[in-house]
Formats: structure tokens, C-alpha cells, sequence
């Protein structure tokens, strides 16, 4: 069976558990697992543990939200397997707390447009190891002033002019990059189309990148053939993965969705045992 490399637990802004996902994975008979939480390794670790007990094999990894400053957009880079940690784990804590920040500062303008109090908000970001924008939405939903997590009011309120909508700096793409190659770690391009990183791919392919994820469920319709024949012809890892949220998602996809074939996760690891060694 396939492996499924992105998804998201409670710990960053998933609504399942860890222990949930690992279960389910099993249940789904996927080969392979990597909780990919926002900015952090905690839901990887706390999957290893669950790995164990039910026979799923665990990939390390973590997603890290990164800034193309060239083209002004944001560019999510995968992270897989890192051998030292201690360099990776302070670009990530720089993230965390800048996106804590920010959304504390969202949250207070939030309570200031309706009447919900900032503990709602925090009961709902339990587990988790930043606030996120969702865990607001699901304040609002259980007072009944919204109605799905990513409907009208979370445009309002955080879309472009938002009410309550406050920025801050991710890494740069290639400081990142470099960061996560430092620390042995294989680094993939996450879903390119959802924040239309395809301009940055060829200067992410000089700069070191390893692979690109090639299936997931927001992909355009062409990109299995023209992302799959660039990675063909640099030699890139195709991965593929369901970027499963549990239900904070605009559409439903179950874990397993978009998967990365036994061949290229061998790939993957082989890659990160020789930057091991």
C-alpha cells in the first residue's frame, strides 16, 4: 500500500488527534505515515509512539510556512526525516511565536466584533502548539455566528483587508530551505497550486530542493504530468499527500486521499539515512 506524507493533527490546526490518525491510517492499510503538523515535530514524535503500538511506520516531518519576498506569496515547504534537530527546531519555534502573535492579536479583535471571550477561543486550541485562525472559526460556529470554518465570515474577518486580520514574517523560502538541508533533512515543495509557487520551482531546484509533491487534492489538472516530468528530469522525489485538516477543510478528503507510491518513499528515505551517515 501507498504512504500517506501530509497531514495535520490538533496539534497545529487539525480537529483529529494524533492517536486518531495513526488509527486511521492503519484502518485505511496505508504502508506509511508522516504527520506534517504546522511548525513543529510534536505531532511526528507523538506518532512514533502510536507507530509502535499499531504497526504503522512513522516518517518524521513538519511543514514549515515560508515567504517567497521576490514574488510576495506564500511558499509551504515539507520537511522529512532531519537528522539534527537543533537548527530546524529554532526556525520553527521563531514561526510558532510569530504566528502566535498574530493571531492573539486577531483573537482580541475578534472579541472586540463579537460577543465570544478570548477563553472560547483558547478552550478550542487546546493540544494545539500555536493558535490558529480555526481555532477563532470555532468559537464563532459554537455561537452561532458562523457556519463553516472557511465561509464568508473568515473572509471577512481575515481575507484580504480583513477585520481582524494581522500578518507576520515567515522565513525566507531559501533561508529555510537551506536550514532544513543543513539539518539532513529531505525538503519537498508542498501542493504548488495552492499558493501558486510554480514561478520559484526552478530556483528551488538550484538552490537543493529534493522533491515535489506531485498529488493532493487542490492540485490543477495537468499537474501529475507537468510537475511529474519535472521531477523526471532533475531527479526529484514525487510525494503525494492528502494535507488532511479532519474537518477544517472546504472540502472533506479522508486521510489516504492523495498518496506517495512505495518507490518514491524508498527514495525519500534512502536520501535522508545517506545525509545521516
Amino acid at each position: 500500500m501507498p504512504a500517506e506524507l501530509h497531514c495535520h493533527s490538533k496539534i497545529s490546526d487539525g480537529t483529529a488527534s494524533v492517536g486518531e490518525i495513526v488509527a486511521l491510517a492503519k484502518a485505511t492499510g496505508l504502508s506509511a505515515l508522516s504527520v506534517t503538523d504546522h511548525d513543529t515535530l510534536e505531532g511526528s514524535d507523538k506518532a512514533a509512539e502510536y507507530g509502535g503500538r499499531l504497526g504503522v511506520r512513522i516518517v518524521t516531518g513538519t511543514e514549515i510556512s515560508c515567504f517567497d519576498y521576490e514574488r510576495q506569496r506564500n511558499v509551504h515547504l515539507l520537511c522529512y526525516l532531519p537528522h539534527n534537530r537543533e537548527c530546524l527546531c529554532a526556525l520553527l519555534e521563531s514561526v510558532r511565536e510569530g504566528r502566535s502573535r498574530a493571531v492573539e492579536e486577531s483573537a482580541r479583535r475578534v472579541t472586540e466584533l463579537y460577543p465570544i471571550t478570548h477563553e472560547m477561543i483558547e478552550r478550542r486550541a487546546e493540544g494545539s502548539s500555536t493558535l490558529f485562525k480555526q481555532h477563532i472559526m470555532h468559537a464563532l460556529m459554537d455561537a452561532g455566528y458562523a457556519g463553516e470554518v472557511f465561509g464568508s465570515e473568515f473572509r471577512e474577518l481575515f481575507g484580504k483587508g480583513g477585520k481582524a486580520r494581522v500578518t507576520f514574517e515567515h522565513p525566507d523560502i531559501f533561508e529555510a530551505l537551506d536550514i532544513v538541508r543543513g539539518s539532513g533533512a529531505v525538503a519537498v515543495l508542498a501542493h504548488p497550486a495552492v499558493y501558486d509557487s510554480y514561478e520559484i520551482i526552478p530556483e528551488l531546484i538550484r538552490r537543493g530542493l529534493d522533491g515535489i509533491e506531485v498529488s493532493y487534492p487542490r492540485a490543477r489538472s495537468d499537474d501529475a504530468e507537468t510537475l511529474g516530468a519535472l521531477c523526471r528530469r532533475h531527479g526529484l522525489i514525487m510525494t503525494g499527500g492528502t494535507d488532511f485538516h479532519g474537518s477544517n477543510c472546504t472540502a472533506p478528503h479522508p486521510l489516504g486521499t492523495c498518496t506517495t507510491s512505495d518507490e518514491q518513499l524508498e527514495r525519500l528515505i534512502a536520501l535522508a539515512q545517506s545525509r545521516g551517515q
